[in-house]
């Protein structure tokens, strides 16, 4: 059974067990403002094997690399003009900068899964106070099973794996309740959206000067998280675009209006009743974990606006809804 420790009220006494834990090669569950992560020290091989063990995850999937600031952040990847100009806008934040590894970097290749570039983030909060006291990088997928729903509160990641790790860090809700936004700046200066996230869109072009490349169709090789096709996923089956609501279904719709047939639906949840994204993202994993939990076996989402962080929720959607290998 993990050990539970509550950030606001006991901060020093989870700094210091923190980092016992890191430093003897330990992963741990920590909150972060996008979903809790399952942390381990980025340099040693043992403990991001134990990532990959703990989560189930493939080992073709790179992990980010969580820092402290930018000037950490350089001691490890290569920074372009443009990359430099995004990460002193949006860090501490949801963006995931796709970099080239240092010449000697200590982050062991099993974190980038072979590759010669790394997806670095700088974390908002305790996470970045964590860092810095630790003075390593700390490699931190989401806190759950390989392809799950990814978990924004400690309890999630108690029920998922609190069998399995040593010390959950209880910080409340994620305030951003998806993913980093990861961009790569090519070497010709085009920007690559790897995936969309808690920055949106709008807003990275409009820093970089430049509009972001999207992936015209799912990519053959996999350059950061989240990019496998089938993701994300509850137990049960998803099926996007809902107009009705089959017997026994669960919903989850979006902006208060209701749908026929909602009467009928094991569970009804509104991701935002007065059709705010940002409400949306924060609530979007835990209410696919309330509608799995109702026992329905099938998911019906309705159609969820495209603009803004519209773009995260509606990749992370498909990615439930996507067949299952």
């Amino acid at each position: 059974m993990a050990r539970h420790i509550n950030i606001e009220h006991e901060r020093e006494t989870a700094l210091q067990a923190s980092v016992a834990e890191l430093a003897a090669g330990q992963p741990i569950a920590l909150p972060t403002e996008t979903v809790y992560g399952l942390a381990a020290d980025a340099t040693n091989p043992a403990a991001i094997t134990r990532i990959y063990e703990t989560k189930g995850r493939p080992q073709f999937n790179p992990l980010i690399c969580h820092m402290a600031d930018i000037a950490m952040a350089e001691r490890y990847a290569v920074f372009d003009p443009i990359s430099l100009k995004l990460a002193k806008a949006f860090w501490p934040g949801p963006l995931t900068l796709v970099l080239p590894l240092k010449a000697g970097s200590d982050i062991h290749s099993l974190a980038t899964a072979g590759l010669d570039t790394v997806g670095i983030r700088v974390p908002q909060g305790f996470a970045g106070d964590l860092i810095r006291r630790f003075d390593r990088p700390l490699a931190a997928p989401s806190a759950n099973s390989s392809g799950k729903i990814s978990p924004t509160s400690a309890a999630h990641v108690e029920a998922d794996l609190g069998q399995k790790i040593n010390l959950i860090l209880d910080g409340g809700a994620a305030t951003v309740g998806v993913e980093s936004t990861i961009v790569k700046v090519e070497e010709d200066g085009r920007v690559r959206l790897l995936r969309p996230g808690g920055v949106i869109t709008e807003d990275i072009e409009r820093v970089a000067g430049r509009n972001l490349e999207r992936p015209k169709k799912a990519a053959a090789a996999i350059e950061a998280p989240g990019m496998l096709a089938s993701h994300y996923a509850p137990g049960a089956a998803v099926r996007l675009h809902a107009t009705s609501v089959q017997p026994d279904e669960a919903l989850i719709r979006f902006g208060g209006v209701a749908i026929a047939g909602e009467e009928m639906a094991r569970a009804v949840l509104d991701l935002s009743p007065s059709g705010d994204l940002a409400e949306a993202a924060a609530n979007l994993f835990d209410y696919l974990k309330a509608a799995d939990a109702s026992g329905a076996d099938m998911i019906a989402i309705t159609a969820i606006p495209t603009h803004g962080l519209g773009e995260a929720i509606n990749d992370r959607l498909s990615r439930a809804a996507a067949p299952r290998g």
